[in-house]
């Protein structure tokens, strides 16, 4: 007893349960269904370099890259976060307390001078731009608007330090003034 549907007129008797293969209307000729795997090796991973991808430091001394400090542990990752989260609650107070409570991980400190940097400046930026709009209201916009750059830079550079990265915010939003 055959199961499926029976043959049409016109077909193979030896294929007469199997449909042929259409393409649906908005895929274009030649072209795979989304959902179908692709066929042979594209898939797969390309090959790695000879050798492994890591490159061990030349002996005699270390090689630093910028902004690389190794293995971070979450603890470090966590402290070099609230550098940052903690401005948006206290504002400058979160970064120094990070700077001074956390001094042997140059992770955390790293982070902690940076969100300090931009604590002092959006400081200093709305002590003068409060000044200067007592004699013109429009400057009233400066220091709101450092304020705006300053939080998009903080989301910013907090989300590279809970990937345990260091992301540099523009001299212009965080002035160098601790290092």
């Amino acid at each position: 007893m055959a199961y499926g549907p029976p043959p049409s007129s016109g077909q193979n008797p030896q294929q007469g349960w199997q449909q042929p293969q259409q393409q649906a209307p908005w895929q274009q000729q030649g072209q795979q269904s989304p959902w179908q795997q692709p066929s042979g090796p594209a898939w797969q991973q390309p090959p790695q370099p000879q050798g492994g991808g890591w490159q061990q430091p030349p002996a005699g001394g270390t090689a630093q890259i910028p902004g690389h400090f190794g293995p971070v542990s979450d603890d470090d990752k966590t402290w070099a976060l609230m550098a940052y989260v903690g401005q948006f609650l206290v504002g400058a107070i979160a970064p120094t307390i990070v700077y001074f409570g956390k001094p042997a991980s140059a992770f955390a400190r790293r982070h902690a001078v940076q969100g300090l940097n931009m604590g002092l400046a959006a400081i200093a930026v709305w002590f003068v731009g409060g000044l200067l709009s007592l004699a013109l209201e429009v400057f009233i916009w400066v220091p709101l608007l450092f304020t705006a750059a300053v939080m998009v830079f903080l989301v910013y550079a907090a989300r590279a330090a809970n990937r345990g990265e260091f992301r540099r915010v523009p001299p212009a939003v965080a002035w160098p003034l601790l290092k």
